[in-house]
């Protein structure tokens, strides 16, 4: 009975170490997790920088962009309207006259319809003559 007691008590030490080994490497792995998560949360901050500065940087290109569009454009259509508006003084005093000229000579055209029907009675007489 005494070497069946003994085989008990060595299993329960092999348990009991058993037991410290899983607890130590569940230790380990939370430990592990634990570095991981510090680990990508390191590598996240970093790339939300590098992505940060690159979006930096294309916003002054493009807003340098856009504002010498804007000034680009911006001479053009004052240019237009200088141009425009010498055209309107040029051309003024023509279209003025032009539109008395209509107003006051008047000169009466028929319609093209009465036209027509001005022709229909005309042939309709001649066929009852």
């Amino acid at each position: 009975m005494a070497s069946n007691n003994s085989g008990i008590q060595t299993l329960l030490e092999v348990e009991k170490e058993a037991a410290k080994i899983v607890a130590k490497a569940r230790l380990y792995r939370q430990e592990r997790l634990k570095e991981a998560r510090v680990e990508a949360a390191k590598e996240i901050d970093a790339l939300k920088a590098t992505l940060n500065t690159q979006l930096a940087s294309s916003e002054k290109q493009t807003v340098g962009v856009s504002s010498e569009a804007t000034a680009r454009v911006k001479a053009e259509t004052e240019q237009q309207l200088v141009q425009v508006a010498r055209y309107q003084q040029e051309n003024s005093e023509k279209a003025i006259a032009k539109l008395i000229q209509g107003v006051t000579q008047i000169n009466p055209v028929p319609h093209p319809n009465s036209i027509r029907i001005l022709k229909q009675d005309a042939f309709k007489a001649s066929q009852k003559a």
